[in-house]
């Protein structure tokens, strides 16, 4: 995979305290164009606390989110959705009764005219619109599952886990981002359905290979098989970055994750 050296995600002493609990404390991490990186640690370490405080959702209690060279620290999630970033949760935030085409057009509404004279006078437009979004969202999911381009105004209800996963990775990708979040992508699949579910990610990056993304997994052969490289957290601080197989040596992601027994090598998946 070829990766650009330019810095698209800056994090600098990326802080965040509840109360008296410190979920993430003066976190760095550095994200570049076309790259995929692995957030990985034990439940707990800060890995969604990392991706709620880059999207806006919480405030960090100190330090900087520098993205594109625009500093989003504290934005809204609304001004950080704007500027390029978009992202997936560890649990399905579809919404089941509404069609696939619906569930990707929410993830479009800063690209849509809303205003109530274009909607009921500008029809011409206002169709044009309608077609352009019906055929992104087409091109996507068939991007996916190329059967799901038949399918885009059936309810996401009558769908399998694996594939109202894609439709959610498909309404983040409808915005045109820079950087993707995936918080989990796998959650709830068996195995066969997560190599996939990472084929799919992986044809993604090669569709739009200035596209960079943050990924939250369990699962050490996906982070091994799809990653340029990793980042581990352990009671909200970095404990190392490296590649896979030097993070995967490494002491304290040993005692980390398996108690001092060491984490496991996986071969690709």
């Amino acid at each position: 995979m070829t990766i650009q050296s330019q810095t698209v995600l800056s994090c600098q002493g990326l802080t965040k305290k509840f109360g008296g609990l410190t979920a993430l404390n003066q976190v760095d991490l550095d994200l570049r164009k076309g790259e995929i990186v692995g957030l990985i640690g034990p439940n707990g370490s800060g890995k969604t606390t990392f991706f709620n405080v880059v999207t806006g959702i919480y405030a960090p209690t100190a330090g900087s989110v520098t993205f594109a060279g625009a500093d989003l620290t504290a934005k809204s999630p609304q001004q950080v959705y704007r500027s390029g970033i978009a992202r997936t949760f560890q649990r399905s935030r579809v919404c089941l009764p509404l069609s696939i085409f619906d569930n990707i057009m929410i993830g479009n509404h800063m690209r849509l005219n809303h205003g109530l004279i274009h909607n009921l006078f500008c029809r011409g437009e206002f169709r044009r619109e309608y077609e352009q979004g019906y055929s992104e969202a087409r091109k996507l999911v068939e991007t996916f599952n190329p059967d799901l381009g038949e399918h885009l105004f059936e309810a996401v209800a009558n769908f399998p886990m694996i594939d109202r996963r894609r439709i959610e990775i498909c309404r983040a990708l409808i915005s045109h981002p820079k950087v993707l979040l995936l918080d989990e992508p796998s959650a709830g699949m068996t195995h066969d359905e997560t190599r996939q579910l990472m084929d799919d990610i992986l044809e993604v990056g090669q569709h739009d290979p200035d596209l960079a993304i943050i990924i939250i997994e369990h699962e050490m052969n996906v982070i091994e098989r799809i990653t340029n490289h990793c980042v581990v957290l352990n009671f909200g601080q970095k404990i190392c970055e490296g590649a896979y197989r030097e993070v995967a040596a490494d002491q304290q992601v040993q005692e980390a994750y398996l108690g001092g027994e060491g984490v496991q090598t996986c071969s690709p998946a």
